[in-house]
């Protein structure tokens, strides 16, 4: 049973070590960004709509778990967006294959799941990383 124990402690710690998260300042660099950080609504984008802060699509507003009331009601209020967002990253870096930093995040959320390894991304990154954000941000 001790060993038991000191085995559910040492995974519970490791877990608790794996689990990053987006830090404000990153989220505050690509809402820059995406809007001037201002709920400026909808916009058509690469096939579909963008809106609000973040410029959120449908379908990434569906893989962070459809909070608050509606997509577009979400994509407006500054919270349930960043909460979006925050959700967004954490079910997708792991599986990422990239480091769980702020360049990884900025580019998972223009290019998508493994957008951080897509060298079409490389340019947003450069926008994030100019409205005062780093690597470690």
């Amino acid at each position: 049973m001790q060993c038991l124990l000191g085995s559910i402690v040492i995974l519970a710690t490791v877990f608790t070590f794996c689990e990053a998260t987006i830090s404000s300042a990153c989220l505050r660099c690509i809402c820059n960004v995406e809007s001037g950080c201002r709920p400026i609504g909808c916009r058509y984008d690469v096939y579909s709509y963008s809106c609000g802060y973040f410029q959120i699509k449908e379908n990434y507003w569906e893989d962070c778990g459809k909070p608050g009331t509606s997509f577009k009601a979400c994509a407006n209020d500054y919270t349930c967006a960043s909460n979006c967002v925050r959700a967004y990253m954490k079910r997708y870096i792991g599986g990422s294959g990239c480091p769980a930093n702020c360049e990884s995040y900025a580019r998972i959320h223009n290019g998508g799941p493994r957008g951080c390894r897509h060298p079409s991304t490389l340019r947003y990154w450069e926008k994030v990383h100019q409205q005062g954000c780093n690597v470690n941000s």
